[in-house]
């Protein structure tokens, strides 16, 4: 099996998971995972398709800067820019950007601060944080509807191999060293979202 068709597969594993869990409403949301450092190259989710279904045309192969490396009537995604910063800037082998109700909610109630931190909490560990008092923090970026800029604006928060980033009331990008990592960081990201959401709830009405 060729590197590329090995990406290939791990990515669509990645993306028949999240699918099952109604994580790309509205053909929304973005996969990308890297096929070589030298050049730089990744394959990345092909725009408008419905990622519940399974075809040859889910990815299509891109340079490092977003452009496919062969003709082809398919169109990267929208947010490819966000993943030309991850794999310019770090050693990180695979990218996912979804967009959920939760991490929509909590982008919104914590936009005006640019970031919510999240302490105590055992899923905490899923970022490789140890330490019995860690805390994990998701900075918040606005939402520009012009692409590059918004790219350059969720650069200024890709400094680690391995990161997450929300962009309010549109949703998360989360990657790591490889697919697992980057999974596990949105994973986990999504528990604390949810988890947050409920504890919200519970304490309003206790109240």
């Amino acid at each position: 099996m060729t590197m590329i068709n090995q990406r290939w597969e791990e990515l669509a594993d990645i993306k028949r998971v999240l699918a099952k869990r109604d994580w790309f409403p509205g053909t929304s949301g973005n996969l990308a995972i890297k096929v070589s450092d030298e050049p730089i190259e990744f394959l990345v989710t092909a725009s408008g398709k419905d990622k519940t279904k399974e075809t040859d045309e889910d990815f299509l192969l891109v340079d490092r800067e977003g452009k496919p490396v062969k003709d082809t009537h398919l169109k990267p995604s929208a947010e490819t820019l966000l993943h030309v910063e991850i794999f310019n800037k770090t050693k990180a082998g695979c990218s996912l950007h979804v967009h959920t109700v939760d991490n929509n909610i909590i982008s919104e109630l914590y936009g005006d601060k640019g970031k919510i931190t999240f302490r105590g909490q055992e899923i905490i560990k899923a970022y490789g944080l140890w330490d019995e008092d860690a805390e994990f923090t998701i900075p918040i970026i606005y939402n520009y509807a012009h692409i590059p800029t918004l790219a350059e604006s969720f650069s200024e928060f890709v400094k680690e191999d391995a990161g997450a980033v929300l962009i309010r009331n549109h949703g998360i990008t989360a990657w790591g060293r490889d697919a697992l990592e980057a999974k596990k960081y949105l994973e986990a990201s999504e528990f604390l979202f949810s988890y947050h959401l409920k504890l919200l709830t519970l304490k309003a009405v206790l109240v």
